[in-house]
């Protein structure tokens, strides 16, 4: 982030501050803990925060993890099926990127989501704004699929719902097995996009499951 506008004793100004103010309102992120932490963090690790490029470092990191972890709200607007629409929706390669909650640290990649519509449809954006929800937790990419999955299936009452979701884990590419370019896909099935053969077959075909 441009730190152009920020002065001493100003601790943030700007999309910071608002979004300090939504954090403060939902009580989730307490960004002067957080801060205080980091610096804390950053000391134990041997950085020396007199230097000039580490002075903001602690009050940055706070800020960049509270936006990575606060979900957006909105809602999850449907309207009538007045067509009968009775083929699969889907949507490939919505970007994402999360945190895993065991390193803190990203893994990001691409969500392809479908539903097969009953009495209600869905704005095709909202489907990109469900997996935008619940990438902003720290997660696991098993649990952030089936999360995908059980509110569409829940709130939309589809007949219906696919999601599978390819990523690459920086805890795999930076560290550990070192494995840069190693993809986790994961899925999660509903109704019957998972009961149906020709329906499930139809899905993955069409989210490249099936080559």
């Amino acid at each position: 982030m441009d730190s152009t506008g920020f002065t001493n004793g100003h601790r943030l100004l700007g999309g910071i501050a608002e979004a300090r103010a939504l954090l403060d309102e939902v009580g989730r992120v307490d960004l002067v803990a957080a801060e205080r932490a980091a610096r804390e963090l950053l000391i134990a690790l041997g950085a020396d925060l007199s230097a000039a490029g580490l002075v903001e470092t602690p009050r940055r990191m706070a800020a960049a993890y509270a936006e990575l972890l606060t979900p957006e709200p909105f809602s999850l607007t449907s309207f009538p099926n007045e067509e009968g629409y009775d083929e699969l929706v889907v949507v490939r390669d919505i970007p994402f990127q999360s945190l895993c909650m065991h390193h803190l640290l990203p893994f990001h990649g691409v969500a392809h989501v479908a539903y097969l519509p009953a009495e209600r449809i869905l704005g095709l954006s909202k489907l990109a704004r469900v997996v935008e929800h619940f990438a902003r937790d720290l997660q696991l990419q098993e649990r952030f699929t089936t999360q995908v999955a059980d509110c569409l299936q829940e709130q939309l009452e589809p007949k219906g719902v696919g999601v599978v979701l390819e990523a690459e884990h920086l805890c795999m590419s930076l560290r550990g097995v070192q494995k840069a370019g190693a993809r986790t896909v994961t899925s999660a099935l509903h109704g019957l996009v998972r009961d149906d053969p020709r329906t499930r077959e139809e899905f993955l075909s069409l989210t490249g499951g099936r080559r």
